[in-house]
């Protein structure tokens, strides 16, 4: 679990989250919505320490990553893995080098054990016969689910991040990737947070949202309430150019 207590962060005299109060759930598909701008992308980054707060407390299971000491960070660390917006894989490594990565950066385990627990996560991506493939010879969508084996790599990891996971992704691909999130999330009974824009995902997979608008948090709940709030800014975002439909099959209507 982690819970985000009066978060607040402040650029160049502009305020950019103003007390931000959250809990994330294990074993729960979390997200963060919002409009581009609206300052999703700085919470996320302040909740991996990417970004100091101002203000506030980002308690991981209680213990708080603000306040700790280097070697408390480097342990809590060791227990993210991180889905990036364009699978931030390496072009001249092979699939599984990718995968081994943080294997190789923060563990000493020996190189067959390594590659036994590679081979273990490719496979419960679908990926096992893509391990010799570099990323250029693989898909957009193969690509993220590269991104989420090495995420799930070290078998530490107790927290996933998902930033816009699928972005460039035609609508079949992303509903396969929202499902493996969700899979891997109740699986392993980790505390995975989402942030997109995508609300065909949202309503996929979002158990619970938060919702924040200029900056501050607006609206929070599940994807099976979402349609009942009476918020003005959520449901301008939810409607705003025709681009959300309430179920994946079912077109957008007036």
């Amino acid at each position: 679990m982690i819970e985000v207590k009066n978060i607040s962060k402040t650029f160049a005299g502009k305020t950019i989250l103003k007390n931000i109060n959250g809990v994330f759930k294990r074993g729960v598909t979390n997200m963060i919505i919002g409009a581009s701008g609206t300052g999703k992308s700085v919470l996320l980054k302040n909740i991996v320490g990417l970004v100091v707060p101002d203000d506030g407390e980002i308690l991981y299971d209680g213990r708080d990553f603000v306040t700790a000491s280097k070697e408390e960070k480097k342990d809590i660390r060791q227990e993210i893995g991180m889905l990036f917006q364009g699978s931030a894989l390496f072009d001249s490594k092979t699939v599984e080098e990718n995968v081994r990565f943080p294997l190789d950066m923060l563990t000493q385990m020996p190189l067959d054990a390594k590659i036994d627990r590679v081979h273990f996560c490719l496979k419960r991506v679908g990926l096992e016969n893509a391990a010799k493939k570099t990323p250029s010879e693989i898909s957009g969508g193969m690509k993220k689910r590269v991104g989420i084996a090495r995420a799930i790599a070290l078998e530490t990891t107790r927290y996933l991040f998902c930033d816009e996971p699928n972005s460039g992704l035609d609508p079949l691909t992303s509903i396969k990737i929202d499902n493996l999130i969700q899979e891997i999330t109740q699986e392993y009974d980790i505390t995975t947070i989402v942030v997109s824009h995508d609300m065909n995902s949202v309503m996929e997979i979002g158990e619970y949202i938060m919702f924040l608008h200029q900056g501050e948090k607006k609206w929070e709940g599940s994807n099976d309430n979402l349609f009942d709030a009476n918020v003005s800014e959520l449901n301008e975002f939810l409607f705003s150019n025709k681009l959300m439909r309430r179920f994946r099959n079912e077109p957008f209507s007036n």
